[in-house]
């Protein structure tokens, strides 16, 4: 490889171009580009060694004072070297896909439970339930040891439009959620989110208030997607944040007025606590690795569980 040199009085008479073969690096692209020249331009100033950039044919050169060639060399080579695995490779997450139906179910299945608490059903000891009555996020309850409502609540609706709102545009974030860590994992973290996210709010709001719907969950999902984003490319967490909160920002919009029985608060309780979640369970999964299919039934099993038994201690004592 041709080294370029010139003639210079300032630091003695000649100024040599360093090239990749002089740090080991055989084989590598010369002239530089752009970006690696001023790199190692600045790695240069650091260490008080004088050094020009200069534009060459179909690239950039890198010269210094032949009385600090070996010196820069020297110094170069030790960076390249600190700096072999920087950045580090992103890890490949590809989607699972076999999960589109039971999600698809679930959401299929919440519509249905909301038509079921508009039917006149009587139970032992019910003569007519009154599903949003002993469902609610009722914030004095909760704290009086009620805690089903911080999870019956989310499978409440006020009626067909907050529903509907939260079926099409909280299913997108959902399906897409389990698509990318499993259906299992993806709904103990939005029912994770949810419930935290009513518990803080009951805390927060006066005793008498009272919310019901997804919607908490909803943006537990948003927060978990900024969280993802955040541990997985840390390089670029300051541009990755924007998407998350446009989209938090856009179902605000949406959701934030549909009614007396939904709240700000609850919305921004389940962002936090999703992000919160989201980011443990992505540091987990770089640990260990995304959870199976055996791992992600048991998982969504529990949730099933969970919703289950919130709703039997509800119909049991509740009122």
């Amino acid at each position: 490889m041709a080294r370029e040199f010139e003639h210079d009085g300032e630091y003695g008479e000649e100024w040599l171009a360093i090239i990749p073969s002089d740090l080991g690096k055989d084989g590598a692209a010369y002239p530089l580009s752009e970006q690696r020249a001023h790199l190692w331009s600045l790695v240069l100033e650091a260490r008080s060694i004088p050094s020009r950039i200069e534009s060459g044919v179909g690239g950039w050169i890198l010269n210094v004072p032949a009385a600090y060639f070996a010196a820069a060399c020297s110094e170069l080579r030790l960076f390249e070297v600190e700096n072999r695995n920087w950045p580090p490779p992103v890890r490949p997450h590809r989607p699972l896909v076999g999960n589109t139906l039971p999600t698809l179910s679930v959401l299929i299945l919440l519509a249905t439970f909301h038509n079921l608490t508009r039917l006149d059903i009587s139970l032992p000891g019910h003569a007519s339930i009154d599903w949003i009555d002993i469902g609610n996020a009722h914030a004095a309850r909760i704290l009086d040891g009620q805690w089903w409502r911080l999870v019956t609540a989310l499978t409440l609706h006020g009626d067909w439009l907050h529903l509907l709102s939260n079926l099409t545009i909280g299913g997108i974030f959902i399906l897409l959620l389990c698509r990318e860590l499993g259906s299992g994992l993806a709904w103990s973290l939005l029912l994770g989110a949810g419930a935290l996210g009513n518990l803080a709010n009951a805390i927060l709001q006066l005793s008498s208030h009272r919310s019901v719907g997804a919607s908490t969950a909803v943006f537990g999902a948003v927060g978990i997607f900024a969280a993802i984003s955040m541990v997985r490319y840390p390089r670029h967490a300051q541009r990755r944040w924007l998407l998350p909160i446009a989209a938090a920002l856009a179902l605000l919009a949406v959701l934030g007025t549909e009614g007396k029985s939904t709240d700000l608060g609850a919305h921004l309780f389940g962002f936090v606590f999703g992000a919160v979640l989201g980011g443990i369970a992505e540091k987990i999964e770089g640990r260990y690795g995304r959870p199976g299919r055996r791992l992600n039934a048991l998982l969504a099993l529990l949730c099933g569980v969970v919703v289950a038994t919130a709703w039997w201690c509800a119909l049991l004592y509740g009122g």
